[in-house]
């Protein structure tokens, strides 16, 4: 790799860094590989990742603009959820770029991903006879293909198209049935979203939000690989007048406008939706139906006013540094000490030196 595209890599370090990303060591060895194949560079790795080796000396030959940081003092907790460090400095770069790019609601975004099946998550209560120790309801089946959904909506209360991806190797237009008004889709045999998929609705949203000079967009999403190891989003975003801003790692449940209020909902209106088919239907729910299904609960919940609300609840728009209080602070503490999980992770840790799972086993690089 000559010295242009390393100083490009630099660059992405960097712009990573300053979105709340931090790449760590293993993804920047697989978007030095991807910069490699864009530019049509041989190179002698396998597996789409450049050897530890290179990254060795790729840091030491920059190590006057790059620096590899150890997050030492850091509690297992802190680094594991909300903390008002990490708030306090996510609010103050959101503060910041309001300032500089002056940001209408109409101009502030926010994407997320999130899985679908042919089987209800949320099952309603039913009457029954009490006393009886089971009560029996009919379900669309047992398991079910994990599909893909990601949604997209703004601060003033306007909606993105979706992106639909099937767990499949081939699209079929028959899945497509009862979609939303100009979905998307795609597919890859896990169901799960993948770099190229996202950099796909990545050229959709710039088509929808039509972001110039004069008015830029703000692009707030979590740290899924499929946005962290993304060459192609980065230039996407620099060339199409989008700042991209990274939620604070594990937050999303008190950061995450589309958490906090469409996601939910979504999940009880589809699975209600499945209920009532499955009342005039006498076979289960197939992938054929999926898209009917969904089509009907995500107009349910494509209001404004959710859209308006989680921004508000999340202290994004209207920015509201305030929002959580120490006691909040102080809640999420306690029970992140109470999580039998995170104890069995300190073990781990302790006994085998680990590096902290990122949950990030699911992403492909193709």
């Amino acid at each position: 790799m000559g010295k242009d595209l390393e100083e490009e890599l630099v660059h992405y370090c960097l712009a990573m860094e300053a979105s709340l990303f931090g790449l760590i060591r293993n993804e920047l060895r697989r978007m030095a590989v991807q910069l490699a194949e864009r530019n049509n560079i041989e190179h002698p790795f396998k597996d789409e990742i450049a050897g530890k080796k290179w990254v060795s000396l790729f840091l030491k030959r920059y190590k006057t603009k790059l620096s590899e940081r150890k997050p030492t003092g850091t509690s297992y907790s802190r680094a594991l959820g909300l903390s008002k460090e990490n708030t306090e400095i996510f609010y103050n770069l959101l503060d910041d770029f309001y300032k500089k790019g002056k940001f209408p609601p109409d101009r502030i975004y926010n994407v997320d991903e999130s899985g679908i099946t042919v089987v209800q998550s949320k099952v309603a209560k039913v009457i029954g006879l009490k006393g009886k120790i089971q009560i029996a309801a009919l379900t669309s089946g047992e398991h079910g293909a994990l599909i893909t959904t990601v949604a997209c909506m703004n601060a003033c209360g306007s909606f993105v198209p979706p992106l639909v991806i099937f767990p499949r190797k081939n699209m079929s237009e028959q899945l497509k049935k009862g979609a939303p008004p100009g979905t998307i889709f795609a597919a890859h045999p896990s169901g799960w979203i993948q770099i190229n998929s996202f950099t796909q609705w990545f050229r959709h949203f710039i088509e929808f939000a039509n972001p110039t000079k004069e008015k830029p967009v703000l692009l707030l999403l979590d740290g899924h690989c499929s946005h962290t190891q993304n060459i192609d989003l980065i230039d996407f975003a620099k060339t199409n007048h989008v700042t991209i801003v990274s939620l604070p790692p594990h937050s999303s449940h008190k950061l995450q406008p589309l958490d906090k209020t469409f996601m939910g909902p979504l999940k009880v209106y589809y699975s209600e939706e499945i209920r009532q088919w499955l009342r005039h239907n006498e076979r289960a729910v197939s992938a054929y139906d999926v898209m009917d299904l969904y089509g009907k609960a995500y107009i349910r919940c494509q209001t404004a006013q959710i859209a308006i609300n989680g921004f508000e609840v999340t202290g994004i728009y209207p920015l509201n540094k305030k929002l959580f209080s120490d006691d909040e602070y102080i809640e999420e503490e306690k029970k992140k000490r109470d999580s039998s999980f995170y104890e069995s992770v300190l073990k781990k840790q302790t006994a085998g030196n680990q590096s902290f799972p990122e949950n990030r086993e699911e992403c492909d690089v193709d």
